[in-house]
């Protein structure tokens, strides 16, 4: 039984040194110095893993000291202080590095900063001081707090030379965007647009109506969430025919969406709401006060009373259920056809990435009600841009998205105009 006992106890003392080693070397501490050895107070002390992304980090306390937990024995110590040159090594499963650092011997007799903003064609960067075209460009953190379901709609009155309108104020409604005016009598106008250096097809097919081609052309740019967007550059003159051709000739809008970044991941959230309320309508007259409108206008015009054997509606006769229900109810069409409408728009972006890929993902929801039932408008947007650097001169990016969207709308004659139009009359 003693036996039992101290191999019991013996294993156990075993199994506790075996794990606080493996903890210990989880652990990295040491001290910096200067050359005279003197501590250093401040230094920044970082952990870099293979990709020189900054894993975590510390500084050191009044006697240089300092400590890094959960380390990892493959990557490497980086350190750098103000005034004295950096260093970096591997760590190689050492749980203690004391280090020396040098000063910088390079002095600055005057520095001078030169800050060169550039503007993209859609294919290259150029510095705005070489710009002989006519652009405007907006920044996406203009249109963060706009509650706007696609990019044409956030650019409306936002860039001067770019008239965009919108066909009706339904959720998902058609779009109208003219760069500079009407350029062609007999063509649609359409600009050009470029999604991250490449042509983003608005063609428009040969069986749609041009009456409502338009609409079909630019119903694309809803696959777009705005909340991936980077910049975009509009231009607006001739001269963008010399880099994409004959379809710039109505203008280029060139769209940037946002890419990786180098750093640790970075979890984003983005939420937008609103509610529409239906603004105060237009005083109407009421069932009963039409109806007495509608007999003395016959009588002042043809001079004698109206016939109700054959306009049976002014009877208010309940024994003549069809004409009694249907038009003497004294209904208010306005109210009948409305609601308060609301918009939530969800995003979740994740980001991140070291010295060669970068990476960008997102995924969005986004719904909205309109202020007129049974028009609505549901999607949904996945994003994933993927950059990888090669050399200075050679990088592969890549771009998946995928977009489901449901919209609800209303459809009427072509003769019969919009059902809040037929609520009025």
């Amino acid at each position: 039984m003693w036996n039992k006992l101290t191999k019991f106890f013996s294993f156990t003392m075993i199994f506790t040194l075996l794990f606080a080693t493996a903890y210990a070397q989880e652990v990295l501490k040491g001290k910096i110095t200067d050359k005279e050895g003197k501590p250093l107070q401040g230094v920044s002390v970082s952990e870099l893993d293979a990709d020189n992304r900054i894993v975590r980090g510390t500084q050191t306390d009044i006697e240089g000291n300092f400590v890094l937990k959960n380390t990892n024995g493959k990557n490497r110590i980086s350190v750098s202080y103000i005034g004295y040159k950096s260093i970096t090594q591997r760590i190689n499963n050492r749980n203690v590095i004391n280090l020396s650092m040098e000063d910088s011997q390079a002095d600055l007799g005057e520095v001078v900063i030169i800050a060169r903003p550039s503007t993209s064609n859609g294919m290259v960067n150029i510095p705005e001081k070489n710009l002989t075209t006519a652009v405007a460009r907006i920044n996406a953190k203009e249109l963060e707090e706009m509650q706007a379901p696609s990019i044409d709609q956030a650019l409306q009155g936002r860039l001067s030379g770019v008239d965009i309108t919108a066909s009706s104020g339904d959720p998902g409604a058609a779009m109208n965007i003219r760069i500079r005016g009407v350029s062609s009598i007999n063509s649609t106008g359409i600009p050009m647009i470029v999604l991250d250096g490449m042509p983003y097809e608005t063609e428009i097919p040969s069986d749609f109506n041009f009456g409502t081609a338009d609409e079909q052309g630019y119903a694309q740019l809803l696959n777009i969430s705005p909340a991936d967007i980077k910049d975009i550059t509009v231009l607006k003159d001739a001269a963008a025919t010399a880099i994409w051709g004959a379809k710039a000739a109505n203008g280029v809008l060139v769209i940037t969406t946002k890419r990786g970044s180098v750093g640790k991941p970075s979890l984003n959230y983005t939420m937008k709401g609103t509610l529409s309320l239906v603004p105060k309508p237009i005083p109407l007259l009421n069932g009963n006060q039409y109806s007495t409108l509608i007999p003395e206008a016959f009588m002042n015009r043809i001079g004698t009373t109206l016939n109700s054997t054959n306009s049976r509606e002014f009877n208010y006769d309940p024994n003549d259920p069809y004409w009694y229900h249907n038009y003497s109810n004294n209904t208010n069409w306005i109210d009948a056809i409305s609601r308060t409408g609301y918009l939530q728009d969800h995003t979740v972006s994740l980001n991140g990435g070291g010295e060669k890929a970068k990476y960008f993902a997102s995924v969005g929801w986004f719904d909205q009600k309109g202020i007129t039932l049974g028009t609505a408008l549901q999607r949904v947007t996945t994003r994933i841009n993927l950059d990888y650097t090669v050399s200075e001169k050679l990088k592969f990016f890549t771009s998946f998205s995928y977009t489901h969207s449901n919209q609800a709308r209303n459809y009427l004659g072509s003769n019969d105009g919009s059902i809040r139009g037929m609520a009025y009359i």
